[in-house]
């Protein structure tokens, strides 16, 4: 099964979120701090299993920018200079779906290395 792709992608800086609206003007709303945290790229995910690595401290990241890559996903850049991670249309699906239970799993990873969600 294909993933949706976003009709629109909109970002609430006064809500510190990016807007995605799928057809039937079905919305979700992905943090920017959500976003930062789990991006898909090496320098979070690591080169496999068991290499992730935990990010802490990014509470307060916002987007500069969205680009489109292709027509198969989008490139964020933060504010923290992060910005080596594809975020393909099934990605972000998967995020949207799963927005709840992704984000109480990355709170427990905080909660037992003794980090912070704050810089």
């Amino acid at each position: 099964m294909n993933s949706p792709i976003p009709k629109q992608l909109k970002i609430k800086n006064g809500s510190n979120c990016l807007e995605l609206t799928y057809e039937g003007a079905k919305t979700y709303e992905l943090s920017f701090e959500f976003l930062r945290v789990l991006s898909p790229s090496a320098e979070v995910r690591g080169h496999g299993q068991g290499n992730e690595v935990l990010q802490y401290g990014k509470k307060l990241v916002t987007i500069q920018k969205i680009e489109p890559t292709g027509n198969y996903a989008v490139k964020i850049t933060f504010s923290d200079q992060h910005d080596s991670g594809l975020y393909s249309w099934p990605l972000l699906y998967q995020f949207c779906q799963n927005k709840e239970k992704l984000w109480q799993e990355y709170l427990d990873k905080l909660n037992i290395a003794d980090q912070s969600r704050e810089p």
